[in-house]
Formats: structure tokens, sequence, C-alpha cells
């Protein structure tokens, strides 16, 4: 059996956390993790970008259904793109209406992504996915499957049916699983997503990759592990301090004068009950520094999820100039990274760097005109003549009303698929030659880059990985010494 890697790269969405870093990572024998979420439009704004080259050609030569590479990349190739002003050609929104056109896309984008990730050496690679976004979730897993993916990380929520689904599709079954949908709806109108792997399978079983749920705390690790339909492999137990999505404060929400959301008693770890689980974790949020691996490795982990210091390396897919700029605001200590529990959709809370012409800014988040073509974080809803919708928040404010939504959940909602989308330099192109303007998401201890630029210009993973080695050795030294010592009291 494989050694479990004592780093994991995190999976920060949307293309952050592209192939590119993933294979820097694993080749590094650490786990490089690549980002699931929204992976069909980050395809096709590549292929539409930069056409298909020599490493692209040989991962469709090898894809099982030609036929569908042939469609995509003749509906999205380069030449559907008049220039780099025009707007980018956009796929469909999913919806619960079995497309298979649009399953097909997911399932060669993740398979894409993960084979570039993959290629060239033996180390492991992983994808991540948020629970919340739901309906691609299949066909993505699938694609990364045929792929040979080795693990599959998921939270935003708790993925309960996830590892019961990665058996279906290792064996080639169908899966069939419910919408999940706003409100209490009768059984008999909720609609059923269907995935039917077959099409794309010959006989050759595929290998079931490792399942590690992303919790907040050991309460939702044990729930996980007790309702989960199939082995959970282990988890990765992240901090509020982490940088993207955090989950909620337990109990009622409360704020501090800036408006961040105060965590309490009840959101703290134990960390005995965490090992006494009997399956692998690794400790995330705020892993900065070699004395954070160190402290996590004596609270019992197997290792520890970076995503900040990935985040703003060489090899991350964030858009260049946006990492100088968060690059600069370090060096001279003027980073500000604030907790928002109104900018997404979702309901949970949302880190924001201020980081200026985005989003962040008022000003500039007031002049954006609201427009919802990407439609990830939309809800699904039981219309007024039983058939089913699709709202967001973040959608024009009287569209989401005339759906039902109440009025005061749009304030200060960001499009996050948009925003997300520019800040890995995939902005769409609107009317007049304006782009979608970026949002950068950052854990709280940004400022810590410091210490590993160290009056560097730039880093790659490597050197991440390096930096944070020394916590390890530090642990294992400390823990040679302390078996040392118990021997010689023994003797």
């Amino acid at each position: 059996m494989r050694e479990r890697p004592w780093l994991i790269q995190g999976g920060m969405g949307i293309a952050i956390s592209g192939w590119t870093l993933a294979r820097a990572v694993s080749q590094a024998g650490q786990l490089g993790v690549v980002s699931g979420t929204g992976i069909e439009t980050v395809f096709v704004r590549r292929l539409q970008e930069h056409g298909v080259d020599g490493a692209l050609q040989e991962v469709f030569d090898r894809f099982p259904l030609q036929s569908v590479v042939h469609d995509v990349v003749a509906k999205y190739g380069p030449s559907r793109r008049s220039g780099p002003e025009a707007p980018y050609r956009v796929a469909p929104m999913s919806t619960h209406r079995n497309v298979q056109s649009s399953q097909d896309l997911l399932v060669l984008a993740s398979y894409v992504e993960v084979a570039l990730a993959k290629a060239g050496h033996d180390g492991v690679v992983g994808i991540n996915l948020l629970t919340k976004v739901q309906i691609p979730t299949v066909p993505t897993l699938f694609g990364a499957m045929l792929a040979g993916v080795d693990y599959v990380i998921m939270g935003a929520g708790i993925p309960v049916h996830i590892p019961g689904i990665l058996d279906q599709l290792a064996l080639g079954h169908p899966v069939e699983t419910a919408l999940e949908m706003a409100g209490t709806v009768p059984s008999e109108q909720i609609p059923t997503l269907r995935f039917d792997p077959q099409r794309f399978l010959s006989t050759t079983a595929l290998l079931r990759p490792d399942f590690l749920g992303i919790v907040s705390s050991h309460v939702l690790a044990s729930a996980l592990i007790k309702r989960s339909g199939g082995t959970v492999n282990g988890l990765v137990v992240e901090a509020p301090i982490a940088g993207g999505h955090n989950a909620p404060p337990r109990g009622a929400l409360s704020v501090d004068e800036e408006g961040n959301p105060i965590y309490g008693e009840r959101d703290r770890v134990d960390y005995a009950v965490l090992r006494g689980l009997g399956v692998p974790f690794w400790i995330a949020g705020g892993i900065t520094t070699p004395e954070r691996v160190r402290e996590a490795m004596d609270l019992g982990a197997t290792g520890v999820q970076v995503g900040t210091l990935f985040a703003y390396c060489r090899e991350s897919g964030l858009e260049p100039s946006l990492r100088d700029a968060v690059l600069a605001a370090v060096r001279s200590e003027s980073l500000q990274v604030r907790t928002s529990t109104s900018a997404s959709s979702t309901g949970y809370p949302f880190k924001v760097a201020t980081i200026e012409g985005t989003l962040s800014e008022d000003e500039v988040y007031a002049e954006r005109v609201r427009v919802c073509d990407l439609g990830y974080l939309r809800e699904a809803y039981l219309k007024d003549d039983g058939s089913v919708g699709y709202r967001c928040p973040s959608e024009p404010i009287e569209i989401f009303v005339s759906k039902g939504g109440a009025v005061e959940d749009t304030v200060d909602r960001v499009c996050l698929c948009n925003a997300l989308m520019a800040t890995a330099g995939y902005g769409q192109i609107r009317s007049k030659g304006q782009r979608e303007l970026p949002i950068v998401t950052s854990g709280d201890c940004t400022n810590e880059l410091s210490i590993l630029l160290n009056g560097r210009g730039d880093y790659g993973a490597s050197d991440v990985i390096a930096f944070l080695h020394r916590g390890l050795e530090a642990s294992a030294r400390t823990s040679f010494e302390q078996a040392t010592a118990s021997s010689e009291v023994d003797a």
C-alpha cells in the first residue's frame, strides 16, 4: 500500500488549483489536487484561448469516446471565438434535466484536468468538489476516475452519499440521486439526477479513489463516518481561518465590529475524539509555517492541507497581476482579509481579501450589472405550476424576487461564479468590452507569506513543500527524543 502523503495541496477553485499546480506538487511526492468546481467552463474557455496543443491532444487521444472530443472541439474550439476581446462561448447551465451533451462535457473536462495533472510521473492526484454544487458532481467524479484519480476530497456540506457513489461508479453502475431543493417539497415532485457511465466503459472496472471528507468539527467527522453509504478513507479538519468558504459557527450567529462571524467553544475541535475514529486526518487552515505543521503532527494528524501558500506560487492558476498585488500587500504588511457572511449565495461565510480593483471594493461591486449565466450556486425550487425552477440571490434582484426569493437575501451578494472565474484569468467579456471583475479569497494568515518569501520576488510549489517540511522534521526529532527518553526511564 502506498504511504499516505503528509501534505495535501488545497483544492482551490475556480481553477486556482489547476493541473499545473497539482502536477508540481505530485511530482514532489505529495498529494496534488485539482479543483473540479466549474471545470467544464474552465475547460471550454481554455480551449477558446489556447486551442489544442500536443499535450492536450495526447490526452484527447486516450479518451474512450472520441465522438465527444470531436463534438466539444467543434463547438468550443478557438475558431468559435473571433478574438481575445470577444466574449467566450458559454456552456449551458446544468439542470436536473438529463442532457447528455452537458454530462459528456463534464466527463471530458474532468478527465482532461486529472490526466494532465498525472502526466509524466507516478505521484498521487486528487480532485476537490463542493457538496453544495450538486448537479455536476457525478459526471465530474466519473471523468476524474476515468483518468485514474487517486483521491476525492469534498466539503461545503456533509457528503455522506459520495463514498457510495464512488463504489457504484467504480463498478460501472448507473447513479441516481435526488435533487436537493429549497423548502419542503413532496418526495414525488423531487426530480432524480441520473448518470449512466456505461457508454464510456469497456469491461474493465475503474479504480475506486480514496475519499476524504472535509469537516469543521469532531461532531461532523463522527456524523460523516457513521452516516456514509461507503468507506470514508480519511478526513480533512478545516479551521475557520482557512480561505474560501468556511463552516458557519455552531449556534446563533454573532459577529464582531468588522462583521466577521465569531466562533466559540462549541466550534473547538476535540482531537481526542478524532483520533478515536480510526481514520487518518489532516489539519487545514492557517498552515503557513513549519511550526503549524509540527503542532498538527503532535495532535496525531497524518499531515496537513495547505491552500494559501500554494495560491500565490508560480504554478498557481491565479491571474498573475492579482498574485503580484497580494504579494506586494504582504510585503508592505497592508493586506486585509475579512470573513463576509453575505458575499456567498451558499449562506456559508466566505473569506475576501481587500485588493484594489476587485469586488472587495464597495464602488467596484456597486458598478457591476447583475447577471447569472454560470449558475453553479443556484438553488432548485418548486414553482407554482409544479415544475422545477432555479434561482440565485446574486442574479438580478427583480428576477430573484419574481421566483419567490426574499429581497433581503440579495443584499451584498457577489456572483462568485463569474468573479472567481475572473480571478483565474477567464472572466467573461460583457458589452462594450467590459470584463467581469475578480474577487480574491485567502486565509486569515496570508500575511505570514512574508516568512516564506524572505526577500524573494516569488516562489514555487517545491519551495512551499521544502519550507513546511522543516516542521515535519522537527516533529520526527521530538518523537525520537521522547521515545529515547522513555526507553532510558524503562531501563
